[in-house]
């Protein structure tokens, strides 16, 4: 008897200081972290939210770029932190779905985030330098059964949806690629259009400018449907790839432990922002269809999501190289 009211007593002081933490949410500075470098989709996305978010938190919201081990140092930071709703985890799939399967070991357990919220889809695209020799997905496919093993092809990084998207294609395609990964987009497509690298499977509001300035090509979409910033370019299923489908999407996840009443707090606010058109506006611009899920919607989204990559992962047998 002594043992069970010692345990309703604990239970009791624990519901207490959860509620007494939800209450005082927010209480201090909001950290957005993104676990990769600076300039790509990654990056703009959680930006744009920090605009608006600033008005619903006193305290200040800032943006934090750690990248590094394809998204896990950053990942380590916030799972590491105070499970308190003020340091949050802004990604794409890597750190949330894709690593766990990936990486043989991880400083942290990607299956005990605290879904927020996906905040938005953006459907990968390839992407071709200007001085590879073809205009269409067919003649590039033809390029590389001819030359098996010399193109090279960038990425994100290891585990990056870059990576496995290439990986589906070399292997719906039965072709050979060099994989050459980057530290985040930005330096991969400065290379791709200095044609120091040849194929880049980026997502597409990362590649649009480029491409829209004649400095890379785009051969074909990895979506269902065409994108409406780039309605000329075929989706892969249109060239006879239906199985091609691939979208990088950009999600808000709390440290282990971060209490229920927070998560709603959060959710509720970015859920509303991702509701404004000004901000569905700004995210199209970015080639990005706004979200904005439930805690439980995103976590079964997820559940999905990690699967079908595992799936990739053990079927082309990706490494970490």
């Amino acid at each position: 008897m002594k043992k069970i009211t010692i345990w309703i007593c604990s239970l009791a002081a624990s519901l207490t200081w959860t509620c007494a933490q939800a209450n005082e949410f927010p209480s201090k500075l909001l950290r957005l972290v993104v676990p990769f470098p600076a300039g790509g989709t990654a990056d703009v996305l959680p930006r744009i939210l920090s605009e608006k978010l600033r008005t619903r938190f006193p305290a200040g919201v800032i943006v934090e770029n750690k990248p590094g081990a394809g998204g896990n140092i950053g990942a380590e930071f916030v799972a590491r932190s105070e499970p308190d709703g003020h340091t949050l985890l802004v990604s794409p799939p890597g750190p949330i779905a894709i690593n766990r399967s990936l990486y043989a070991k991880l400083t942290y357990d990607a299956s005990q985030w605290v879904p927020v919220t996906v905040l938005a889809a953006v459907p990968n695209v390839l992407a071709v330098s200007n001085r590879l020799p073809v205009k269409n997905v067919a003649e590039l496919i033809a390029y590389l059964k001819a030359h098996p093993g010399t193109v090279s092809y960038a990425s994100q990084g290891n585990g990056s949806t870059s990576h496995l998207t290439a990986n589906l294609f070399q292997s719906l395609t039965g072709t050979q690629m060099v994989h050459v990964p980057y530290k985040g987009t930005a330096p991969a497509l400065t290379d791709l259009a200095g044609g120091q690298v040849d194929v880049f499977f980026d997502n597409l509001g990362s590649a649009s400018s480029l491409y829209k300035a004649g400095r890379i090509r785009i051969l074909a979409v990895a979506d269902s449907k065409r994108a409406s910033i780039v309605k000329e370019v075929p989706t892969f299923a249109e060239v006879g790839f239906s199985d091609m489908q691939a979208v990088t999407w950009f999600a808000v996840v709390a440290p282990p432990g971060t209490p229920a009443a927070v998560v709603t707090k959060l959710n509720n606010a970015l859920v509303d922002i991702l509701k404004q058109p000004e901000v569905q506006q700004r995210f199209a611009e970015q080639g990005a269809e706004a979200v904005g899920n439930t805690s439980e919607q995103m976590a079964q989204f997820v559940r999905g999501e990690a699967a079908r990559w595992a799936k990739v992962i053990k079927d082309a047998n990706v490494t970490v190289d």
